[in-house]
């Protein structure tokens, strides 16, 4: 299997973005990981290439993934036959939204 090119617009603190943190992770597989919130010029690039505002998003091997789950990415990785799929458990689940009290926490922005 060749080595896929991964590049991931995620947000800091999200359950959806860190279901599709959790896929590379489970696999062993680099990607360049693009934080939209810390960035917003990263949002912009993600809104463009996606054509949506909704994350996360995953550009592999040139296809963009809009809006998806940590689930759909490892299915999209497994139909494509970029990886074989695995038992292997993840520390986080990978379809879940953010637990109520990220969203009502204050989150640090660097700029």
């Amino acid at each position: 299997m060749n080595t896929p090119q991964i590049t991931a617009y995620l947000k800091t603190y999200c359950g959806w973005s860190a279901g599709v943190r959790a896929v590379p992770t489970k696999y062993n597989l680099a990607y360049t990981e693009k934080d939209i919130i810390q960035n917003p010029a990263f949002r912009w690039e993600m809104e463009t290439k996606s054509g949506q505002p909704l994350s996360p998003c995953l550009e592999i091997n040139g296809e963009m993934l809009a809006d998806v789950s940590g689930e759909e990415v490892e299915k999209y990785l497994i139909d494509h036959k970029i990886v074989q799929s695995s038992d292997v458990q993840t520390d986080v689940p990978l379809n879940a939204p953010c637990a109520t009290e990220q969203h009502e926490s204050n989150v640090k922005l660097n700029f």
